[in-house]
C-alpha cells in the first residue's frame, strides 16, 4: 500500500471505484513520488463526471465544473478531482473552448503538457506511462507530450512552465522542445502578466535557478518578460551563480539593487504586483543598503519585520555572497531597547506639548524619528525625562 499522502487519498479512489468508475493519481504528485520529492498536492483523474462525484461525496466544491474539475474535502484536506477529458481549441490561450468527457485515461494523459506530468498511478502504485515520462525523469529531461508547437499554442504559459520545472527539478529542456519555445517565444506577450508572475515567482525560488537561467536565456524567453524586454542588459549583471529568491519582493529588490535606475514602482507596475510586494521590496532594499554601509547593526534589524529575515539573508547571499546567521539577527532583535515606535516613552502629543506655541507640521515626525533612532542605537535612553531634555535641546527649526 502507498504511504502518506497517497494513503489518505486512497479512500477517495476506492469510493469512486466502488461506484463503478476508474480513478488514478495523476500529474505532479506522481512525478514527485518517482523523484522522491515532497508531495504537496494529490490530484486525481476519474471517469466519473463532476455531477456523479457530487453525488457520492459529502463535501464537494465545484471550482471548475465546466472543465470537469471539483474539489473533494477529505480528512481536512482538499483533493482536486478532474474527469477524463479531451480538449477543444484554446482560443483564449488559456482554457479550452470546450471539453469532452471520456471514460478512458489514455486520451486524457495525451492532452497534458510534459511527459513528466503525463503519468497516472493506481492505488497499488502501478504507473501508467504512455509517453516515456519515467525515462525522461531518469534522463532529467523536460519534453512536451506530442507536438510541442500544439502544446505551446494551446497555452503559451507552458513555455514559462518548462523553465520553471527546470529551476525546481534541475532538469534540462529537450532540444526539440527548446527549439519550439524559441520559435514561439513571442506568444508569451499575449499572456496575462499575473499568470507570468505566478510562474516566475516559482522559477526564481527553484533550487536550480542558476542553471535554469541559462535555459531562460537560450530560449530567449527572458527577453519576453516584463522589464527584461526593455532592459536586456540586466541579464549581463547577474552573478555567475544565481541564488534562489523565494518571493517577488526579493526578486524585485535584487534586480533593483543590480540596476537602481529601474525603480521598484516600475517593477511593481510592469508585473502587476501588490502593494504588499512593493512595501516588502522597499524594506529589503533599505536593509541591504544599510548592511552594505554599516554592516549588521541595531537600526538595520529594528527596521526589518521579522517575517523578512529569511528574505534579507537570501538577498545578501545573492548579492554579496555573505550573510549573517539567523542567530546573529535574532540576538540583535532580542536585545533591542525598543521593538516598535509605540514603545518610545514620548509620543506625538508629548512632542507637541513641549512646544505649545509652535504650529503642528512635519517637524513632529522628524523629531520622533530622530529620538527613535537614538534610542535604538543606545545613544539616548528610553526615559521620558531624558527624551524631554533632548527635545528642549533640539527644538523645531533646529538642524
Amino acid at each position: 500500500m502507498l504511504d502518506h499522502p497517497f494513503k489518505e487519498a486512497t479512500a477517495i479512489i476506492e469510493n469512486i471505484e466502488n461506484n463503478g468508475h476508474e480513478a488514478y493519481f495523476v500529474g505532479g504528485c506522481v512525478r514527485d513520488f518517482l523523484l522522491g520529492r515532497e508531495i504537496r498536492d494529490v490530484d486525481i483523474a476519474t471517469s466519473a463526471t463532476p455531477t456523479f462525484i457530487q453525488k457520492i461525496f459529502e463535501k464537494v466544491i465545484p471550482v471548475g465544473i465546466e472543465h470537469g474539475t471539483v474539489i473533494v474535502r477529505h480528512l481536512h484536506t482538499s483533493y482536486e478531482i478532474t474527469t477524463f477529458r479531451i480538449d477543444g481549441a484554446y482560443s483564449d490561450q488559456r482554457h479550452p473552448d470546450q471539453v469532452s468527457f471520456i471514460n478512458k485515461i489514455d486520451k486524457d494523459l495525451e492532452r497534458r503538457d510534459f511527459t513528466i506530468n503525463a503519468m497516472a498511478m493506481d492505488k497499488q502504485g502501478k504507473i501508467i506511462d504512455l509517453f516515456d515520462g519515467r525515462k525522461d525523469i531518469a534522463n532529467r529531461i523536460i519534453r512536451t507530450v506530442g507536438n510541442g508547437y500544439d502544446r505551446f499554442r494551446e497555452d503559451a504559459l507552458r513555455m514559462i512552465r518548462a523553465v520553471r520545472f527546470a529551476s525546481q527539478l534541475g532538469f534540462s529542456l529537450d532540444l526539440e522542445t527548446k527549439e519550439q519555445i524559441n520559435t514561439l517565444k513571442h506568444e508569451v506577450n499575449k499572456l496575462a502578466v499575473e499568470r507570468i508572475s505566478n510562474e516566475m515567482e516559482k522559477f526564481f525560488a527553484g533550487t536550480y535557478v542558476s542553471k535554469a537561467f541559462e535555459e531562460l536565456k537560450t530560449t530567449e524567453l527572458v527577453y519576453q518578460l516584463p522589464v527584461f524586454k526593455e532592459h536586456s542588459d540586466l541579464i549581463k549583471r547577474l552573478p555567475r551563480e544565481q541564488s534562489p529568491l523565494h518571493s517577488l519582493a526579493e526578486v524585485f529588490a535584487f534586480f533593483h539593487l543590480l540596476k537602481q535606475e529601474i525603480t521598484i514602482q516600475y517593477w511593481i507596475k510592469a508585473w502587476k504586483a501588490s502593494n504588499q510586494t512593493k512595501q516588502e521590496a522597499t524594506l529589503l532594499i533599505r536593509a541591504v543598503i544599510n548592511y552594505r554601509t554599516y554592516d549588521l547593526n541595531d537600526w538595520t534589524i529594528y527596521q526589518l519585520p521579522r517575517h523578512l529575515y529569511g528574505a534579507f539573508r537570501r538577498l545578501l547571499k545573492a548579492l554579496l555572497e555573505k550573510r549573517p546567521s539567523y542567530e546573529e539577527i535574532e540576538r540583535i532583535a532580542t536585545d533591542l531597547p525598543i521593538k516598535t515606535r509605540n514603545q518610545l516613552q514620548l509620543n506625538g502629543n508629548d512632542v507637541v506639548g513641549q512646544f505649545p506655541g509652535v504650529d503642528k507640521g512635519p517637524w513632529i515626525q522628524k523629531r520622533l524619528h530622530e529620538m527613535e533612532y537614538l534610542v535604538v542605537m543606545r545613544e539616548l535612553p528610553n526615559d521620558k525625562d531624558r527624551l524631554k531634555e533632548w527635545l528642549q535641546s533640539n527644538p523645531p527649526g533646529a538642524n
